[in-house]
């Protein structure tokens, strides 16, 4: 028989063990050792569960993490225009992948709580935090800095305006709206097919593109020169920081 779990233990024994391994998760780098019981917090979790206090819990989740995430807005906005665009990058597969932990390690919470009584799903209500806290309030300072950067070769490595814009879209896809173009590059199908009189258009641009490269000192087979007359924006910090990616 399962020990009765009083509100002031749950507070004062079984929230804090909860609260310091979503520390951890939400803090954690590509790579990092968790010294942390997995098994230890999902029995934890079960037993909140069993003991009628979900609703709590579920209160308590939502606060830690959007405390969290505001925090992680603030360093956003502190951010130098240079270093923006990895910056969020960095935020959104953090968090991504530390959902990858937190939601199984909620799953009673999730499967007796969030979706029978709620009539919602976890993870969704996570990611929707995200967007709120985080992506809503950038998102009009990230896409000017992401179209400059598309247009300037280099500038940000492929798989990082990758990450970001797959992201974008998974978060909200009516942000599409916003640059069409950048999107269509990196989702498949989102806009229309194009008609055939337009192709000729499309290698002309193409073409075009090609031509400018080529004048602003980019050959086809020397990748590494940068930009006639240009200081590259970053100094070598984007290509290893992008490698956790966004999942």
């Amino acid at each position: 028989v399962m020990n009765v779990i009083t509100i002031e233990d749950y507070k004062s024994t079984y929230w804090p063990k909860l609260d310091s391994a979503i520390d951890q998760l939400l803090t954690q780098s590509p790579g990092d050792y968790i010294p942390i019981s997995y098994e230890q917090i999902y029995s934890c979790v079960y037993k909140c569960v069993c003991q009628q206090h979900s609703e709590q819990m579920y209160s308590d989740l939502i606060k830690k993490i959007t405390n969290h995430l505001e925090r992680v807005s603030k360093e956003l906005q502190a951010s130098p225009p240079d270093l923006y665009i990895e910056r969020f990058n960095i935020a959104l597969g953090q968090y991504m992948g530390a959902l990858q932990s937190i939601v199984p390690l909620f799953i009673y919470m999730n499967k007796f709580y969030i979706e029978t009584k709620l009539n919602r799903d976890l993870k969704d209500d996570l990611i929707k935090l995200f967007t709120e806290h985080v992506a809503e309030k950038h998102i009009y300072n990230l896409m000017p800095l992401l179209l400059e950067a598309q247009s300037t070769p280099f500038q940000i490595t492929p798989s990082t305006m990758a990450n970001i814009v797959k992201g974008l879209y998974t978060l909200r896809p009516e942000w599409v709206q916003m640059a069409p173009a950048l999107f269509s590059k990196f989702i498949p199908n989102i806009l229309p097919p194009a008609v055939e009189s337009e192709l000729q258009e499309y290698a002309a641009q193409d073409q075009k593109l090609q031509r400018e490269l080529i004048q602003n000192g980019f050959t086809r087979g020397d990748q590494s020169r940068k930009r006639a007359g240009e200081e590259l924006t970053y100094n070598g910090s984007s290509a290893c920081a992008s490698s956790r990616g966004y999942r």
